[in-house]
């Protein structure tokens, strides 16, 4: 099994649409860990830990969010597995 961290940075009408939240929920459906927060700029920043698969299965909903989104641009960096994340939550 191989675990994974990535930083994502999502661009377009990302908050006031309960991104954050429905995030949330993927997160913990798929096993992830980390954590999400909106950016003074707009965006949301997320970080993501857990297995490969699961991490990259959120990145790949990060490509649309939830439906009342309007995802312009998802941007994505390596970030080194630490294993210190329990859960999933809204940073603020």
């Amino acid at each position: 099994m191989s675990y994974r961290g990535i930083h994502v940075y999502v661009s377009g009408l990302v908050q006031g649409v309960a991104f954050r939240y429905s995030a949330v929920r993927q997160a913990k459906h798929l096993g992830i860990t980390g954590w999400v927060k909106n950016l003074r700029d707009g965006r949301v920043e997320l970080l993501l830990e857990g297995e490969e698969h699961a991490v990259l299965q959120m990145v790949e909903w990060c490509q649309h969010g939830p439906p009342s989104a309007r995802i312009t641009d998802v941007h994505t960096e390596e970030y080194p597995y630490s294993g210190k994340f329990l859960s999933f939550d809204v940073e603020l």
